[in-house]
């Protein structure tokens, strides 16, 4: 199937069709809520992907990319599936980078994406749900699942002797995912959960939620939230002396946090999706140069779900909805020409030629079909201030 595909490219350029089009692509993104403060940096990360290819003048015959910004809002799922809306019928986009939380995520999947036909890659959607939801071949995400980090965190806390605690998690389905699968691991490996309470996000006060848990009492608390909500449990549970060391999960991570918590963050224990190699370096050099901060979380995530839409769009030789959604697998996985940031023009241009490339991307891609990646994670700890890297999982 690959091979036809990428046939029908070689066909189309070699005939000489003119495109020279603008194509739309969507950036759907939490820009108010819960995560505001690191979806910006998501954002400019995928239209740095964009703007490579763009500035290339290999893109289907010269085409752009013009990105289209929508607000998610990463809790509002009805407000999420309006942008989603507005995106396709009124502004015409042909694929879109997001959403970002799992919740938003899929309302846009099921009640959007799927009856317009628009493919989606999500570089933040890690809801073990998705491994398991049949979206037609529409979507894709460059983040791994939460059922993996559940496994890493109970693995990190074990063997740093932390074997009780207490948990508490966001209602979203990020959230409640997240809790099912590490509470799962951890419980596995001998440990004990004492209580699993949940929050809602963006609430002034957690007292009543950060006294069950200390009633419940654990050597550290387990915080699978959000950086504003989960922040603020954390804050709470730190100021009343209900705990004294801290765990958390990817929604947390972000500068904004170290500055709102201050001190009581001090030695929290942390995990979220990562890479290291030659193609996180590469992206980290482009986003210096751009202006980026590329060290916020799923920036990198963000890069290589856009890179991928458009190198998809260049195997099936047009941007559509189809043949984006129909290319995807081809252009991230073996056998092919490896590709990383900065190198995307080569890409396009094999591509062109008619040959095969396996994006590597910042993040080491590893597309296993739809719904799911391979994916690599950082476990760090927060250390005068700054998240310092422990080592990879």
């Amino acid at each position: 199937m690959k091979k036809l595909l990428l046939a029908s490219t070689a066909l189309a350029f070699s005939a000489g069709t003119a495109f020279a089009d603008e194509i739309k692509m969507g950036v759907l993104l939490g820009f108010t809520g819960p995560i505001e403060s690191v979806t910006p940096y998501m954002a400019d990360s995928a239209e740095l992907a964009w703007s490579e290819i763009s500035e290339s003048g290999l893109f289907l015959g010269g085409s752009t990319i013009t990105p289209v910004r929508a607000d998610s809002t990463c809790v509002d799922s009805s407000a999420a599936q309006a942008a989603a809306e507005r995106m396709i019928s009124s502004d015409g986009v042909v694929a879109i980078m997001g959403a970002d939380c799992s919740g938003v995520t899929m309302a846009v999947l099921q009640n959007v994406a799927m009856s317009a036909g628009v493919p989606m890659i999500s570089p933040s959607a890690t809801s073990p749900a998705f491994t398991t939801t049949e979206s037609n071949g529409l979507f894709y995400r460059t983040s791994p699942s939460d059922a993996r980090q559940g496994e890493v965190m109970a693995s990190v806390l074990m063997e740093r002797g932390i074997d009780n605690v207490a948990v508490s998690y966001v209602n979203v389905d990020y959230g409640a995912g997240f809790a099912d699968a590490f509470v799962s691991s951890f419980e596995a490996l001998g440990g004990t959960v004492t209580a699993r309470v949940p929050h809602e996000d963006g609430r002034g006060d957690y007292s009543a939620e950060v006294g069950t848990l200390a009633a419940a009492g654990g050597d550290a608390l387990v915080i699978l939230g959000y950086t504003d909500g989960g922040g603020s449990v954390l804050r709470t549970a730190y100021e009343l002396g209900a705990f004294d060391q801290f765990a958390m999960g990817d929604g947390m991570f972000g500068d904004e946090l170290i500055a709102s918590v201050g001190e009581a963050l001090e030695g929290t224990i942390g995990t979220i999706p990562w890479a290291a190699g030659d193609g996180t370096e590469a992206f980290s050099a482009l986003a210096q140069a751009a202006g980026i901060n590329s060290e916020s979380s799923f920036t990198r995530e963000s890069y290589d779900a856009a890179a991928l839409l458009a190198l998809a769009a260049q195997a099936a030789g047009e941007a559509t909805p189809e043949g984006i959604a129909a290319n995807i697998l081809n252009v991230a996985n073996a056998p092919g020409e490896e590709i990383l940031p900065g190198d995307l023009a080569r890409g396009l241009q094999i591509l062109a030629d008619g040959g095969e490339i396996n994006y590597i991307g910042a993040t080491n891609v590893e597309l296993v079909g739809p719904g799911e990646a391979a994916g690599f994670y950082r476990e760090y700890v927060v250390e005068g201030g700054e998240f310092v890297t422990v080592q990879f999982h």
